[in-house]
């Protein structure tokens, strides 16, 4: 049984794994052309739900050894990388916090994924649903488990690509598309905070490691601030805490499944349980920590008073759910770590179950949506401006989308007119229709125009292989090529000519017959 014991942490990378394996089977499946008509859609969701059932087992079983026995707080399973003094582990933490925290995400992830196979019967992205939603499952595990900042990164970014293949579930509709840019491009913002909070790490503390990370007692109290700096922002992203809030609103363009699972339940709470994590070297910065507590309440007002304004369900839930952050936001800004982390694993299961069943409340609502209250319509200036979510989705896009959507503009002219030009690519590859037709290809006598070294060299072989073929084979009549081509074809015309008659043809079929016999 001891030995039980020693080997049974060992074997925590599976239960983040197994949904990476169920992800890469859907994948196998859909890739195979197996995903048409009603009967592909049960072995997709069985690969799916068994998967996570399986990583919630293991899961289980470690929390009963970890009661009974207790466990190490920190696993080392391997090497990933390294490279000189950087060496970046496989190293899962299995202390009380992440244990009980990925319980509930497995738990919660299943429930969804068996709710979702009845809920999306028949619909064209069923498959992709279940890819995307094994994928996040699978990050927030890595999220939640690891035992390295470099590791929860790649958790990190699994649950950001994720949703956003899920907020752009319909993409053949512009506003799925749209809402799906701009999540994702806010939350490049918080990443580029990890990375910056991955590198300072590696730069003062030469370690990654969560226990190396949080009791580093040789940093001063700027240099803690620096460090945690980073990845508050990347919780206040991930979280849409103040100023990052207007995104999480539009995320609820995805199916309601995926709103339940990642913006109701457990992605939401990813900055959230970061902050907890954190909470040693948050402690020694109380100018952050006073940060986090006044972005948290502006969030949890900002939260409420939209709320009161919204019309449908979901939206309202959403708005609720941005409140309740905003409040955990406030109490681990105030030093109440413990007080955040119930009050974060009791409203992802509540809030995960009003999710799931707000189609049903839409179904039973036999009047209109109850009005906004009596005294927020007195407040003229207040209500335009919670009618409005206080204009933070205009200065985000203002701020944010619109920059990026014009250096992807910059950057796509930047390649068509400099890049192309400098690796020899032609201008154009493909001659207009209307050239060919006026013979105004014929008479440039070229095909496309190269530049650079490649370009001219291929411009020079195209050019002498297309007057090879225009004035040898077709334009010049009385060449040696032209006359034997001419000949060959009366020799064929004759022949058809015979074959035609009823005569020959019957000599040939007898020749056929003689042949074979």
């Amino acid at each position: 049984m001891s030995a039980l014991f020693e080997l049974a942490p060992q074997f925590a990378w599976l239960i983040p794994l197994l949904p990476l394996l169920a992800a890469a089977g859907i994948a196998l499946h859909l890739l195979g052309g197996h995903h048409k008509g009603d009967g592909a859609e049960p072995p997709t969701a069985r690969i799916a739900i068994y998967c996570t059932g399986t990583a919630l087992l293991l899961l289980l079983g470690l929390d009963v050894l970890a009661l009974i026995h207790g466990l190490p707080e920190h696993v080392r399973s391997g090497v990933w990388f390294s490279s000189g003094l950087i060496v970046l582990p496989i190293s899962f933490t299995l202390d009380a916090l992440s244990l009980s925290i990925a319980t509930l995400v497995v738990f919660i992830a299943t429930i969804t994924l068996k709710f979702s196979r009845n809920y999306l019967h028949r619909e064209v992205g069923f498959h992709r649903f279940f890819l995307g939603m094994c994928l996040f499952t699978a990050g927030m595990l890595l999220i939640i488990l690891a035992g390295n900042v470099a590791l929860t990164f790649v958790g990190w970014e699994l649950a950001g690509v994720s949703s956003w293949m899920l907020i752009g579930y319909a993409y053949e509709r512009p506003t799925a598309t749209g809402n799906a840019l701009r999540a994702i491009i806010t939350n490049r913002i918080g990443d580029a905070g990890f990375m910056l909070g991955i590198s300072l790490a590696f730069l003062w503390l030469d370690t990654v490691e969560w226990p190396g990370l949080l009791h580093a007692n040789q940093l001063g109290t700027l240099s803690a601030g620096l460090l945690a700096l980073g990845f508050v922002v990347a919780a206040l992203a991930k979280s849409a805490q103040v100023p990052f809030s207007p995104w999480i609103a539009r995320a609820l363009e995805g199916p309601t499944p995926s709103s339940a699972i990642f913006y109701g339940a457990l992605m939401v709470h990813a900055g959230v349980y970061l902050l907890i994590r954190m909470e040693p070297l948050l402690r020694q910065a109380p100018a952050l920590m006073s940060l986090i507590a006044v972005l948290g309440l502006l969030t949890a007002l900002y939260g409420y008073f939209s709320g009161l304004t919204q019309t449908d369900v979901k939206s309202a839930l959403m708005f609720a759910t941005t409140t309740q952050v905003g409040l955990m936001f406030l109490t681990c800004g105030l030093g109440g770590f413990t007080i955040a982390a119930w009050h974060m694993g009791l409203h992802a299961s509540w809030r995960a179950y009003q999710f799931l069943s707000s189609p049903s409340y839409m179904h039973l609502m036999g009047g209109p949506t109850r009005a906004a209250p009596a005294w927020l319509h007195n407040k003229q200036r207040l209500y335009t401006a919670a009618l409005q979510r206080f204009w933070l989705e205009h200065l985000s896009d203002w701020l944010l989308v619109r920059p990026t959507q014009q250096l992807s503009r910059d950057i796509r002219n930047l390649d068509d007119n400099v890049i192309s030009r400098l690796v020899g690519l032609p201008e154009s590859a493909v001659v207009p229709a209307f050239m060919v037709a006026s013979g105004e290809e014929r008479d440039q006598d070229k095909i496309v125009r190269g530049s650079g070294l490649a370009g001219a060299l291929l411009e020079l072989i195209a050019l002498k292989l297309h007057r090879f073929e225009s004035r040898l084979l077709f334009q010049d009549g009385d060449s040696r090529v032209g006359r034997m081509l001419a000949r060959i074809g009366r020799y064929l015309e004759a022949v058809e000519g015979l074959l035609s008659q009823p005569r020959y043809l019957m000599l040939l079929i007898m020749a056929t017959l003689v042949v074979i016999l």
